[in-house]
């Protein structure tokens, strides 16, 4: 039997990973073994077989000893663990969260819906590092399935509009602090029916700028406002964030001939799900009942909203689709720009098909299972 080893399983990603497995009762056929960086020796999770002690995530010997490597530790644990047991001639599969090793050539970015077929030719040809895709990028790719099977795109602007989740736990409980603090700030004039709206403006945005609020992850509020950077930055202008949706969407979809993807990566103050506006360059004018068909029909997950007032706002909001696997797509429509112009937009569970499910999915596939 298989032996699996876990990593990082209480971080964020990896508890989502946790559960999903739990959920879908995917620890079988296999033993689950869980390492840790810092609690050796306590008891770990019970996935069905009792609670085994954890194992330390940094001795080599342990984890050579696994046939497959699941970790969502991060990437400064990857660069740190990835080489010494490639040097150490381990050739166990290695399923990474972490953005890493993504762009190494040896890797493949995982998005089964999507390049299930480079998968699988990947595990055929011995490679063994599968690496889950950045979330906006995976989302993003999910949603136009259709027009890139269709061989439809010229070139994509993704304008984002980035959950806190995607910064980190602590970032998302800043978030809501941060909420609470302005709430508390404003809470008797928007209570009173007589309360003068501009006072209420003026004690908020004195909040907002006064320095009161918690800031250590952010950087700057976030509640109540947004901020337009993710990221570090590159000498072109981009923000690494904004580089990874071009380097990214091709190496999945293996094209040889580049598709432009670009546009602008905004945090805002959605828990943990990534929306994004769309505009697609199509190579050739087709119908809009065409387009919608084929985004509607393209995967299991993504779903058509028609581009209707009712509809948007009870199915294109982070309110409707957190905690979901569903990846809605709506406002699609022909732009003023000309009938090759689409614009849409879809919002998608950074957590779930954004981080952990592509994770889950590549090793039910190592595990021949999917």
């Amino acid at each position: 039997m298989q032996k699996v080893g876990f990593i990082g399983w209480r971080g964020m990603v990896g508890s989502v990973l946790l559960e999903r497995m739990r959920r879908e009762n995917d620890f079988q056929g296999f033993s689950p073994i869980f390492f840790t960086t810092s609690q050796q020796g306590q008891p770990g999770p019970d996935v069905g077989g009792g609670a085994l002690p954890l194992r330390d995530a940094r001795n080599l010997q342990d984890l050579a000893d696994m046939d497959i490597l699941v970790s969502c530790q991060g990437g400064d644990y990857t660069k740190d663990i990835h080489p010494k047991l490639r040097s150490a001639a381990w050739r166990g599969l290695w399923i990474d969260a972490a953005s890493a090793l993504r762009m190494n050539g040896e890797s493949t970015i995982v998005l089964d819906p999507v390049n299930r077929p480079a998968i699988d030719r990947a595990l055929d040809a011995g490679c063994v590092d599968f690496i889950g895709g950045n979330c906006t990028v995976s989302l993003m790719l999910i949603a136009l399935q259709g027009l890139f099977e269709a061989d439809l795109v010229e070139w994509v602007t993704s304008m984002t509009y980035q959950s806190a989740s995607g910064a980190g736990a602590k970032n998302m409980k800043e978030l809501i602090a941060q909420m609470a603090d302005l709430g508390d700030a404003g809470r008797a004039l928007a209570a009173d029916p007589a309360g003068e709206v501009l006072e209420l403006d003026r004690i908020i945005g004195a909040k907002l700028r006064d320095g009161s609020l918690p800031t250590a992850e952010f950087g700057v509020p976030l509640a109540a406002s947004l901020i337009p950077w993710i990221d570090s930055a590159l000498p072109c202008g981009r923000t690494r964030e904004e580089w990874k949706g071009m380097v990214e969407t091709n190496k999945i979809l293996g094209r040889d001939k580049q598709i432009p993807v670009d546009g602008q990566c905004v945090r805002v103050g959605a828990m943990r799900c990534h929306s994004q506006a769309l505009t697609v360059k199509l190579n050739r004018d087709i119908p809009l009942a065409e387009i919608e068909s084929l985004l509607d029909q393209a995967n299991d997950w993504v779903k058509f909203v028609p581009n209707e007032k009712e509809a948007t706002l009870q199915k294109l909001t982070p309110a409707a689709v957190g905690g979901t696997l569903t990846i809605p797509v709506g406002r699609v429509r022909k732009m003023a720009l000309g009938q090759q112009y689409l614009t849409a937009f879809t919002v998608g569970d950074q957590l779930l098909w954004g981080a952990a499910e592509p994770v889950r999915r590549m090793l039910l596939i190592a595990l021949g299972r999917l």
